[in-house]
């Protein structure tokens, strides 16, 4: 186990235990982020992607992960978040293939993907089934993530 699979392994336990302090400590200062929900983050916005999610959760998120891979450069996991998201109440349960580079032992860049339209239907009900596949619902969806973030990041300061 290389110097990076652990880095990844530490960053998926400290999810499980919902540490968001430890989670970023596994980011470099430059790191960006990318996924289907919030679309590209920089570093201190990922971090407080990380800190919101978890705070929104209370304490009803599980999170599963494997085949986690790494070399000096690149690494890859898979992982799985149960939850119950907060606008709806509903259950989601999301497969993610995460995908990283490396910076000085540190996650440079991170990209999660996922089947979007799988997670509106889980998300947000009906809507979400009959609409997510729709590139106008989609960047609905991202539009109201990043305000979220963003009111999330106001807040913090």
């Amino acid at each position: 186990m290389n110097s990076n699979h652990k880095t990844l392994v530490r960053f998926y336990e400290a999810f499980r235990q919902e540490n968001a302090a430890v989670m970023a400590s596994c980011y470099h200062a430059e790191a960006s982020f990318s996924d289907p929900v919030f679309g590209n983050l920089n570093h201190h916005e990922v971090i407080s992607m990380w800190e919101m999610l978890l705070k929104r959760s209370k304490g009803n998120l599980s999170i599963e992960f494997e085949d986690i891979e790494a070399t000096e450069i690149y690494g890859k996991a898979k992982w799985i978040a149960t939850y119950e998201f907060s606008q709806t109440k509903r259950k989601v349960i999301n497969t993610i293939q995460a995908n990283f580079e490396f910076k000085e032992g540190l996650i440079f860049k991170h990209t999660d993907t996922f089947n979007l339209w799988k997670w509106s239907g889980m998300a947000l009900g009906w809507k979400g089934y009959l609409l997510g596949w729709t590139p106008f619902f989609k960047a609905k969806i991202r539009e109201k993530a990043r305000k979220s973030l963003a009111t999330f990041i106001e807040n913090l300061d």
